[in-house]
């Protein structure tokens, strides 16, 4: 038996884990890195030891720091979570040779599976149809190579995963720079820079099978996810059951899943990820429950994921299980507590990932403080941070998985989309807005999610114009907090009826004007010379009669920021510093970092011409390359970096000098 778990990760997935393990009645042990030594997860744990370094490669990917940690603390098991170490069949060797209970699959299943082309050979011989690939080795004619693939193609990293190591290629011109910087990629992410070739579907459907399988030969299958939703090859949302798969296709597709979990050997949980080129039958305004793909719909093995999956809670939803529960039982010889014949699904499941970034910004992480986030009960929040802290620029960006289930899609749907819009959340831009706009569009709800969905819905990502009602809500309650403590107005406001108007900046640039009136008892705002009637003024809500509509807004200010939150909309104003902020990227004469991060390319040197547009320093931050770019030809006069050097944010990397 399992006495105490060390979970060998953070965020969320730690969190979940130990939840799980207390309520077997098993204690815990976090690890944590500097950055992270005050995240919720060391303190859910009953014990927890520091891991000596900042990034990823120095703490959770550290073995032997981990293994150190377990037995520092009396360990006698491991459970990796998801990411980091929990797909290294290394490591798995390394906790059983130390006499710990590894709780994942057995090291020879995670490594026929681990290295992705050698998947693919394993599920040929399994009778799972793959689509064509071509590994890439210093003697391949990549020319060659790509037409016998065929374009658009994918270049892929071997090992690893989550959109890591990746590149669309859709012309042979491209595919060599595009192998280079997959394969730089991937070396600096898995240690590993080995890629391959595989042909590209351009709107598939990503569903995957979940299995479960115990040490006494017993495989089932938990059905579908469908996780088509994705930027940069990265989920954003997942659901089960998929919009698409009835009966007849699920028990196919499990059928084949549960084959090759047989073959491996494998125990544990897993999921079996597959690409399915159904057939559009959605005529126009069907509902989504008034067709399926046909039972014989062409599906394509793409990998197994010998781990627990982000987007697990849907299943567990639907299908009534507690999966982290179950792997430990099954760490533990347990045999699995039912066959295939006792699981049936029941009602349907939603999951969004909210991540702090900037869809309007090609998704661009936004870490930095978190000043409040809160929420309520009615849906299943997997949080990684706390009512606040920092979201860390050393790991990704993810600040919650969000789930609702209801009896159908829609309702669920629905409920997601209203709990994700009551939240507060406040510090750093998310997509929160993005995904709730996904939940209502038409096409999400008519079944339509295939793995273009944000390519065609690009419209999605641009900023709503906010409520009138929430300026005028961030002006009068930031006024009303100054009369009430501060004589003196705060830059960009003025309290005297006749002075021009003062300016407000919206947080994506925007500029509005007002005029507020200068006694306490006034109960209007003039917006763009329209008056507003406002209510309960207090400092931190107040009641904005527009048009005839009364809304209530909460209010909270940070420094120069102001946040309005209504339960249907949120919004971030920012009020107007005297003088105009300084162009960093101008004053520098070339780029400046976007995101604090760690350099992982220099691309250029003292002396070098370069071009408008041209990459020069490539950036690593929460998981992301971030390339700057030269604003306009010129000569690089001093190169400030180096491959390594972490760097904060609006650090100048490059100073460019006028081309000769």
């Amino acid at each position: 038996m399992i006495r105490t778990l060390l979970v060998a990760n953070r965020g969320e997935i730690a969190r979940r884990v130990i939840r799980a393990a207390r309520a077997q009645g098993i204690r815990t042990v976090a690890v944590y890195s500097e950055p992270d030594a005050h995240d919720p997860h060391v303190t859910d744990a009953d014990a927890a030891v520091a891991l000596r370094g900042s990034t990823s490669a120095e703490t959770y990917l550290d073995q032997q720091q981990v293994l150190d940690a377990a037995r520092r603390a009396g360990a006698d098991a491991v459970h990796p979570g998801y990411g980091f170490l929990s797909e290294n069949a290394a490591f798995a060797r390394a906790v059983t040779t130390a006499g710990l209970t590894w709780v994942g699959p057995p090291p020879g299943a995670i490594e026929a599976m681990g290295v992705k082309h050698t998947a693919k050979d394993i599920a040929r011989a399994a009778d799972v149809p793959t689509l064509p690939d071509a590994l890439v080795t210093a003697e391949t004619d990549l020319a060659a190579a790509g037409d016998t693939v065929g374009f658009p193609l994918l270049v892929k990293a071997s090992a690893g995963g989550g959109g890591t190591g990746m590149r669309r290629v859709d012309r042979a011109a491209d595919l060599a720079e595009a192998v280079r910087s997959a394969r730089a990629e991937a070396q600096r992410s898995f240690g590993d820079d080995t890629v391959f070739l595989e042909r590209l579907l351009l709107a598939p459907r990503h569903v995957e099978i979940q299995v479960l399988a115990d040490a006494h030969g017993h495989v089932v299958h938990l059905g579908e996810r469908e996780c088509s939703i994705q930027r940069r090859h990265q989920k954003v949302v997942e659901e089960a059951p998929s919009p698409v798969v009835g009966k007849e296709l699920r028990e196919r597709m499990g059928a084949t899943a549960v084959a090759l979990a047989q073959q491996l050997g494998y125990v544990g949980a897993g999921t079996v990820e597959f690409l399915l080129d159904d057939v559009d039958s959605l005529a126009s305004g069907a509902r989504s429950d008034a067709w399926l793909a046909p039972a014989g719909a062409p599906f394509f093995f793409l990998e197994m994921n010998t781990r627990l999956q982000v987007e697990h809670p849907v299943t567990e939803e639907v299908w009534g299980v507690d999966l982290v529960a179950l792997q430990l039982a099954i760490a533990e010889g347990e045999p699995l507590p039912f066959t295939q014949a006792d699981l049936a699904p029941r009602g349907h499941a939603i999951e969004v990932r909210l991540y702090a970034e900037d869809p309007a910004h090609d998704d661009r992480p936004s870490p930095g403080p978190l000043h409040r986030y809160a929420h309520g009960d009615d849906l299943r929040w997997e949080d990684a941070v706390g009512p606040s802290g920092t979201v860390s620029a050393f790991s990704d960006p993810m600040i919650a998985k969000v789930i609702a289930h209801a009896p159908t899609r829609a309702a669920a749907a629905r409920r997601l989309a209203t709990g994700l819009a009551e939240a507060e959340i406040h510090g750093v831009r998310t997509n929160r807005d993005l995904l709730v706009r996904i939940l209502a569009e038409p096409d999400f709800l008519a079944g339509a999610t295939r793995t273009d969905f944000l390519e065609r819905h690009a419209e999605l990502r641009i900023p709503l114009e906010p409520p009138r009602a929430h300026l005028a809500a961030a002006l009068a309650c930031t006024a009303a907090a100054h009369r009430a403590h501060d004589p003196l107005a705060p830059p960009g406001f003025r309290l005297l009826r006749r002075t021009p108007p003062a300016r407000a900046e919206l947080d994506d640039g925007r500029v509005v004007t007002h005029r507020l009136g200068a006694a306490a008892g006034d109960t209007t705002i003039e917006l763009d010379g329209e008056p507003l009637r406002l209510r309960d003024l207090r400092p931190h809500a107040v009641r904005v009669d527009d048009g005839g509509v009364e809304r209530a807004c909460r209010v909270a200010r940070y420094g120069d920021d102001v946040h309005v939150d209504d339960g249907a909309r949120s919004s971030t104003w920012r009020l107007a510093p005297r003088l105009p902020a300084v162009d960093a990227a101008l004053t520098a004469g070339g780029p400046v970092s976007e995101v604090p991060g760690t350099v992982v390319e220099v691309l250029v040197a003292p002396g070098d011409e370069v071009r408008a547009g041209q990459k020069l320093v490539v950036l690593e931050a929460m998981k992301m390359e971030h390339p700057a770019l030269a604003a306009a030809d010129g000569v690089v006069e001093t190169v400030h970096v180096e491959v390594g050097q972490y760097v904060e944010a609006h650090a100048t990397l490059v100073t460019l000098g006028a081309a000769g």
